[in-house]
């Protein structure tokens, strides 16, 4: 299974929401992070045919999803950002319409919507309606529906926005039972969804992507450049305007701040290991904005 972006764009009046993209997707779990604004949202929907490009071509196996059509489909689940539910539905007749509009027939919709809603942990409440749902429970019928069809690519889009910790756990094992061989592309600005599930990180700013390396190797980019030291309360702001801040911690009228410099900030400093979240703030933080 091979999902191929070519030169992908889409036009906005004179805006470039995604600016000649070009990616190749085999199975895995992508996480897609940027900020609100960065195009992911816009880059999904045309991976999933909401959206028609301005510009290139998306191919599966070889094909564009134009020569395949509705076969293209037939390999897609999608939960988008703000999911639609009938809310007098119970989460079982959600289920058994959805696998009617995607084409299941009776006998494997009870059973893909009975086994799915036991693995997202609802099959107590099947037969209560979605509008007595808690934002999770939501969350993981959205997923559920996505599953349905047993798509062999898997796109999710701000997935667990609104959740809980606990809640954001929860989902984080889900899409974990459900990536084996499939293609998964999860959307998202909170970098901790990502860190520990993701095979493979794509960074996106002003439409195009920043970065596109395994998780294994992401933060190699700045090994060597992160510090932690340990600063009186009014020295604080002194560092923060000279150096690039990702964190800081008040402990007992000091500082402890995590900074990102190509050298040590002080004579204290200590290197550290770099995170994903080093890396993101690195490019969306203010600093980052000040001065890329």
């Amino acid at each position: 299974m091979e999902l191929r972006l070519r030169h992908l764009s889409r036009q906005y009046g004179t805006k470039r929401a995604v600016d000649d993209i070009s990616a190749v997707f085999v199975p895995g779990v992508y996480g897609l992070l940027g900020a609100n604004g960065a195009g992911k949202t816009t880059l999904m929907r045309m991976i999933c045919g909401v959206l028609e490009a301005s510009d290139g071509e998306i191919c599966l196996n070889g094909r564009t999803i134009r020569e395949l059509g509705e076969r293209y489909f037939a390999h897609l689940g999608y939960m988008p950002q703000n999911f639609g539910f009938y809310p007098d539905f119970t989460a079982r007749e959600f289920m058994l319409y959805m696998a009617a509009v995607k084409g299941l027939g009776k006998r494997r919709a009870k059973a893909r919507t009975e086994r799915l809603l036991s693995m997202v942990n609802l099959s107590d409440a099947a037969n209560k309606k979605i509008k007595s749902y808690s934002g999770g429970m939501k969350q993981r019928l959205g997923i559920a529906q996505a599953e349905l069809n047993n798509p062999a690519i898997l796109i999710l889009d701000e997935p667990t926005a609104g959740l809980d910790p606990k809640e954001r756990v929860r989902f984080r094992n889900l899409i974990s039972d459900f990536a084996k061989e499939k293609i998964v592309i999860l959307s998202t600005h909170i970098v901790s969804d990502v860190s520990y599930i993701a095979d493979t990180i794509l960074m996106m700013k002003d439409g195009k992507f920043l970065l596109n390396e395994p998780m294994s190797t992401i933060t190699d980019e700045i090994k060597g450049s992160v510090w932690e030291v340990v600063v009186p309360e009014k020295k604080a702001a002194e560092y923060g305007s000279r150096f690039s801040v990702v964190n800081l911690r008040h402990e007992n009228n000091m500082v402890r701040l995590r900074i990102i410099h190509e050298d040590p900030p002080s004579a204290g400093a200590v290197m550290v290991e770099p995170s994903l979240e080093d890396l993101f703030l690195y490019y969306f933080g203010e600093v980052a904005q000040e001065e890329r």
